[in-house]
């Protein structure tokens, strides 16, 4: 079943349930403290290497690493470290990220504001705020063809990787109801993203799923799972640099930078 397919027929489902989350969410907004983005937007790892690959991160509030101190300990930066190490090249990173953001506020307060060109890499983060909103899977399909194609415009010829979609039925923060509704949203929206790169050359999406348990066995960690989130809701630094070595590992696994 198509995902916009799925979604029509669940909005009978949801409906009745829509102010029983929006209290839920209300309550959440109140006992979830506020955490700042991360310092520092960008960073150099020098190697004895002679070769160069600069960075580009772009996203929600993943990438602006809300829950750890510095993007050097976030998503961004460590993102930079693995790939240093796994290719053996400096690296340059920057991220332009803002907690809140959805794929469409992305492309027009952030790629306008990206002042730097020849990328050889750009990682994106979305798809939690946009199931917050709970966008329909075409609408998402719309605005995320529209953030390639103006970022593609930016930066031609330069690979594109999707991250994985956040994993909103985890987050401990979350009743039963808001971790079940809006997490099967964000595995709608995922699918349709899965579809629509097809459409687009060098772009990618790390599209597995995304638990807690299945990171404690292949990282060989131990811990509840209210430990990997920094608030219940966003990831703690620990966290970060797991993804961060998942994101990686895709990209090595794909040979996106050879």
């Amino acid at each position: 079943m198509k995902p916009q397919t799925k979604y029509i027929l669940s909005i009978p489902l949801v409906i009745p349930i829509l102010p029983i989350i929006y209290i839920q969410g209300e309550i959440i907004k109140r006992t979830v403290p506020r955490l700042p983005e991360a310092t520092g937007i960008e960073g150099n790892i020098n190697t004895d290497s002679d070769k160069n690959l600069r960075l580009l991160c772009i996203g929600e509030s993943s990438m602006a690493g809300v829950g750890a101190e510095t993007h050097e300990e976030a998503i961004g930066g460590t993102i930079a470290k693995e790939l240093s190490s796994k290719l053996n090249s400096n690296i340059y990173w920057r991220v332009y990220a803002r907690n809140g953001y959805t794929a469409k506020r992305v492309r027009f307060k952030i790629l306008p504001k990206i002042t730097e060109r020849n990328f050889d890499i750009i990682v994106i983060a979305l798809g939690g705020n946009d199931s917050f909103a709970l966008k329909s899977p075409k609408t998402w399909r719309e605005n995320i063809i529209s953030l390639l194609k103006d970022t593609q415009a930016l930066f031609p010829n330069t690979p594109i990787v999707f991250m994985n979609m956040p994993p909103i039925k985890e987050f401990p923060a979350f009743s039963s109801l808001i971790r079940f509704s809006v997490g099967n949203i964000v595995d709608m929206l995922g699918k349709e993203l899965q579809e629509t790169i097809k459409s687009f050359d060098d772009v990618y999406f790390s599209k597995e799923r995304i638990t807690v348990e299945s990171w404690k066995k292949k990282y060989q960690v131990e811990g509840k799972a209210s430990e990997f989130f920094s608030d219940g809701v966003h990831p703690s630094k620990f966290t970060y640099q797991v993804w961060a070595k998942d994101v990686v590992d895709y990209i090595h696994t794909e040979k996106i930078l050879v």
